[in-house]
């Protein structure tokens, strides 16, 4: 499900479908992919609910037991967004705890000559919480 606000996205889709409905797709050049689910399926590997209310459910997960360290799962937006000077922000919510494989989750912006600049990062969460 995608609302009116550029680049957001609840992942309320059947199987892959949210790379077209919330204007993301995989970065083919990445070791590992990210994937859709929710909590029924993923059992006590995942988060017992979305953080989104009401209905919702599913939310985009990697599995880190199957990587090695440095290995990468990416996506990326498919539009790209106008370069702004503090008016434009990153919103997301995650869960980071289950696994002491878990890696770093990092947010980059591309600038355009395609240098990747490092925005934020997260380890491995010490609460089972969004």
């Amino acid at each position: 499900y995608y609302t009116s606000i550029p680049g957001s996205c609840n992942f309320e889709t059947q199987d892959q479908e949210w790379t077209t409905v919330c204007g993301l797709t995989q970065d083919s050049s990445d070791d590992f992919d990210w994937n859709i689910s929710n909590s029924a399926v993923m059992g006590q590997t995942g988060p017992d609910t979305d953080h989104t209310p009401g209905k919702g459910q599913h939310f985009l997960y990697v599995n880190s037991s199957a990587q090695k360290e440095g290995n990468r799962g990416r996506i990326i937006t498919t539009k790209l967004f106008p370069s702004s000077l503090g008016i434009c922000s990153v919103r997301f919510w995650f869960w980071m705890f289950a696994s002491r494989q878990t890696g770093v989750l990092k947010v980059y912006t591309t600038e355009e000559h395609g240098m990747d600049i490092l925005m934020w990062s997260s380890s491995r969460n010490e609460e089972n919480k969004w």
